[in-house]
């Protein structure tokens, strides 16, 4: 879309992926074992093609535009990410020692672009209903200041949205701990910031949480109350090889699912 004076019109509403380069030994670590390090990196790539697809399909629906927000910088990261991400998506820069500094850093220059509104969004829930992004952009399309935030079941979120920059929000907060999304909220009550909040999702960042993974990728749980879930096809066709290997195909559950050739 253009105006008439030929400058580009972002849409309203930026989504900024919160991305890692996918390098083996250095990604995706808490699920090795069972998973090798090369398999953990690839699984990595097939969620943030999953993550950015996603993000186009409530893009049909809400006027949304994407970016990986990624890390570590330099020209090596921008190309890997240029290799997998989908056509209309954008890079931004964002590598900081603190998380939080990231996260704002992201926001802080979706805003800069023009953006009316931000989201940051992690790149740990290939399944995400689709209809949580749109809600995510709808809420903060509508009149009044207010933040959205989506809480993982482990404690901290998935999404966290706002129509200015409010650097107070990434503040005193413990990063990778279970209090992450309780100390926002109070982040946002001390500066009178209302919340619109979303269903509760989960991370794929542990064994466990990859084994409800898979249980919902092949059909065996619906976590989703009642939410459409994502399909998440990079993920499954990616899960679906690591299955030819008996020995992690019981760490899954899912020794009766085997491929013939793997079970002989």
């Amino acid at each position: 879309m253009y105006r008439a004076d030929s400058a580009p019109v972002l849409p309203a509403c930026g989504i900024a992926v919160m991305a890692k380069v996918s390098i083996a030994g250095k990604t995706k670590t808490r699920l090795c074992p069972p998973l090798t390090f090369e398999q953990a990196a690839a699984l990595n790539t097939a969620f943030l093609q999953d993550v950015a697809t996603n993000i186009l399909a409530a893009a049909k629906i809400a006027n949304i535009g994407g970016y990986f927000a990624f890390g570590p910088t330099g020209a090596q990261s921008a190309d890997f990410f240029h290799s997998i991400m989908p056509r209309g998506f954008a890079l931004l820069e964002a590598w900081h020692a603190n998380f939080g500094d990231s996260l704002y850093s992201a926001i802080e220059q979706m805003f800069s672009l023009g953006h009316e509104s931000a989201l940051v969004l992690n790149a740990d829930s290939p399944t995400l209903p689709t209809a949580l992004l749109v809600d995510a952009a709808q809420a903060l399309a509508r009149a009044g200041e207010r933040a959205v935030l989506g809480p993982s079941t482990d404690g901290g979120y998935y999404l966290l949205g706002m129509k200015a920059p409010h650097r107070h929000l990434f503040e005193d907060v413990a990063w990778s701990t279970d209090q992450v999304a309780r100390q926002t909220l109070a982040r946002a009550a001390e500066i009178g910031l209302p919340v619109h909040i979303l269903p509760t999702w989960y991370d794929v960042d542990d064994v466990a949480s990859l084994q409800r993974l898979h249980a919902e990728l092949f059909g065996y749980m619906d976590p989703s109350g009642g939410l459409q879930r994502y399909a998440a096809e990079h993920s499954k066709c990616r899960m679906g090889a690591l299955l030819t290997s008996r020995e992690l195909a019981v760490h899954l559950g899912s020794s009766a699912i085997l491929p013939a050739r793997a079970a002989e």
